[in-house]
């Protein structure tokens, strides 16, 4: 089994993309699992389900086209990348990489974390994901010190 991570603030805008993302992807091989702004507090549920995978989604600011998606190595999360999350996602991955040996950070380039609906380039990037998610080819899975551009999402 697979376990997605979605992490944001539902209120903010694109910062919204994980949990919106987490309430609608649906697939057998996968449990989806809307952590809102707080995934620091599921840790000891993953930890009980020990995942083969854990991909953490969330907004990330990566100076990138609105809708970019990238592959983030926990080492190289810095406070400008997520906000208020990046200490507890460095922090969160340390602490669970102890049991969870595959763990993925996706992050997404947000438009604006302003109250509101998600934009355009999001809405189409999280479509693509849901579409990708499940095929995910294993030259994706972490690697030391990666943070690398994923293939480019279709709609």
């Amino acid at each position: 089994m697979n376990l997605l991570l979605g992490i944001g603030n539902p209120r903010h805008g694109d910062d919204a993309l994980g949990p919106v993302f987490s309430r609608a992807f649906r697939h057998p091989d996968w449990l989806p699992i809307n952590a809102g702004a707080a995934p620091e507090n599921f840790t000891s549920l993953i930890r009980r389900l020990r995942p083969e995978l854990l991909v953490l989604l969330d907004a990330a600011d990566m100076g990138l086209p609105p809708g970019a998606l990238r592959r983030l190595s926990p080492d190289g999360l810095r406070e400008r990348d997520f906000g208020t999350h990046a200490p507890s996602l460095a922090q969160l991955v340390a602490f669970l990489s102890q049991d969870i040996p595959r763990i993925l950070i996706l992050g997404i380039q947000p438009l604006c974390l302003l109250p509101g609906r998600l934009s355009p380039p999001v809405r189409s990037a999280l479509h693509a994901l849901g579409r990708q998610l499940p095929s995910f080819p294993s030259a994706l899975l972490p690697s030391a010190g990666a943070s690398d551009m994923l293939p480019p999402l279709h709609e």
